[in-house]
């Protein structure tokens, strides 16, 4: 079942940082162009949001059942964790940063909703946006990936 889930999350992975881009180029360029918000610009940002956040669950459920509280106790405490580079990014760095990622979505995503006029909604979610957009580029496992 884990095998599943895992396989999910890391092809899901293309899907959310396509989609982030796009939401991210979407309100840099309507921000700059100085372009009216419409319901497609909406949606965007909308189905970046709930990309991420799905992605977030199907990280946590593995963070979770892949028993790395074992794995920490069996390489002798954090300590030796903290020094080892590899087990660190994957088990502190990669999902603390993916967290704060989804959190400042989130936080562009709803302050955008309580402006009244486009510019304003586009420069919030260009600013929270791209500041999760490269928090994502940082930590992603780019030797798993190709």
């Amino acid at each position: 079942m884990m095998e599943i889930v895992q396989f999910i999350h890391s092809k899901w992975a293309y899907l959310v940082l396509l989609v982030l881009v796009l939401a991210t180029f979407n309100a840099l360029i309507k921000f700059f162009g100085d372009k009216e918000f419409d319901a497609k610009d909406f949606r965007i940002s909308l189905f970046a949001l709930i990309t991420m956040h799905i992605q977030l669950l199907l990280g946590i459920i593995l963070f979770f059942t892949k028993d790395y509280f074992g794995t920490i106790k069996e390489i002798g405490g954090m300590s030796e964790l903290m020094a080892n580079k590899p087990l660190r990014n994957l088990i502190v760095e990669h999902p603390l940063t993916m967290i704060i990622a989804v959190a400042l979505l989130t936080i562009g995503y709803s302050k955008h909703k309580k402006k009244l006029t486009s510019r304003p909604k586009f420069k919030l979610l260009a600013i929270f946006y791209t500041l999760a957009l490269v928090l994502v580029l940082a930590k992603i496992p780019w030797g798993l990936w190709f």
